[in-house]
């Protein structure tokens, strides 16, 4: 054999051995029965059970948002020592974008405060279950009211045809529905209606001349004839309100609102809740807290056949069947499902400003 010959088939049977070493290197090693599986490194997040996801407790804006947002994150912060559970807040732009937040898919809303039809709404559509009913100063029924200055003219329903009214939401039911319905009853026609967006607004609406009729709820008044009804929420700023402003027709009793839980919320978590609540509203801070909220002096378990009677209400004024959320979305140019969920928690409807002049 040549040298070059030579040569060549050791540079040939280098490569091969090389060759083999590479492919051994590569290939998979034996598994160790006894070793113990070491998962692949995955760039997906990790999965989020749901008992660590916060849960979500919607407040309805019957008030300035600032003052809703205030006394509700003391409620959640004592839920949150007594329970261990971890809650967000959200107070959005209007009742129906509660009710549509409950009904999601998934749900945004684990728990809402809910008023008398925006719980009535919610059940019928998307299965939302009450636990609580809201008292106040011993009545578990209210009523709206008409509100007139005693300057207007105006003593009855009958004079408020061809006037203009403030309701407080499409969705509240001693603030728009059970008033419209008494209008609607006796033939009355305003000329004029707005939605100002609070039971407190609506009361700043008349009393600034904004309008000449204002719709809002009732409270008695205390035994030392304190104020207790929505014109009390203008006194600190307008210490004359209770004068100025008047009562001239109330509408029938109805049902009051409600601590309402999303259909399929687990048992014992709601268990838990409501009993911290109630625990909670029985300490002087709970009493404060929830007082300042919605005027909540008790909170009473209840069953959901208490609220037939505004089931029937609203199957006699024809807007209890399933278009009524859409009807009353188109009806008010409230938030499409879309909108429905954002939140009000750095503005609500801004409070009715009193015109010059006027």
């Amino acid at each position: 054999m040549t040298p070059i010959r030579s040569l060549a088939l050791l540079v040939i049977t280098t490569l091969a051995m090389l060759t083999a070493l590479a492919l051994g290197g590569c290939s998979k090693p034996a598994e160790d029965p006894g070793a113990a599986a070491v998962p692949a490194p995955s760039s997906a997040p990790a999965q989020t059970s749901d008992d660590d996801k916060p849960i979500t407790m919607y407040f309805v804006p019957s008030m300035e948002a600032g003052e809703v947002i205030t006394s509700a994150e003391e409620i959640v912060a004592a839920l949150e020592e007594r329970t261990g559970y971890t809650f967000d807040v959200e107070v959005p732009t209007s009742y129906i974008a509660v009710v549509e937040a409950m009904g999601a898919e998934p749900a945004r809303a684990d728990i809402a405060w809910l008023s008398t039809f925006a719980y009535v709404l919610a059940s019928d559509k998307y299965g939302a279950e009450i636990a609580l009913q809201v008292g106040r100063y011993g009545e578990l029924e209210y009523r709206g009211m008409f509100v007139t200055r005693k300057d207007s003219g105006i003593k009855s329903l009958e004079d408020i045809a061809g006037k203009t009214i403030a309701f407080v939401d499409p969705a509240s039911t001693s603030g728009h529905i059970y008033p419209s319905a008494m209008l609607k009853d006796r033939g009355i026609e305003p000329t004029e209606t707005v939605f100002a967006g609070g039971h407190p607004q609506a009361m700043l609406a008349v009393y600034s001349g904004r309008t000449d009729v204002g719709c809002a709820y009732y409270s008695p008044t205390s035994d030392e004839g304190e104020i207790r009804d929505a014109r009390k929420d203008l006194l600190k700023e307008y210490p004359d309100a209770g004068e100025v402003l008047q009562i001239i027709e109330f509408t029938d009793w109805i049902p009051n609102d409600t601590v309402t839980f999303r259909r399929g919320f687990p048992a014992e978590k709601k268990d838990r809740i409501v009993q911290a609540l109630l625990d909670y509203l029985a300490t002087p801070e709970g009493a404060k807290a929830l007082g300042e909220l919605y005027n909540i002096t008790e909170l009473v378990p209840v069953e959901d056949a208490g609220y037939d009677s505004v089931r029937e209400k609203l199957a006699a004024l024809g807007i209890a069947d399933e278009s009524t959320l859409q009807a009353l979305i188109e009806r008010n140019e409230l938030p499409s499902d879309e909108a429905a969920g954002e939140s009000a928690t750095e503005s609500a409807a801004e409070p009715v400003e009193e015109e010059p002049g006027a």
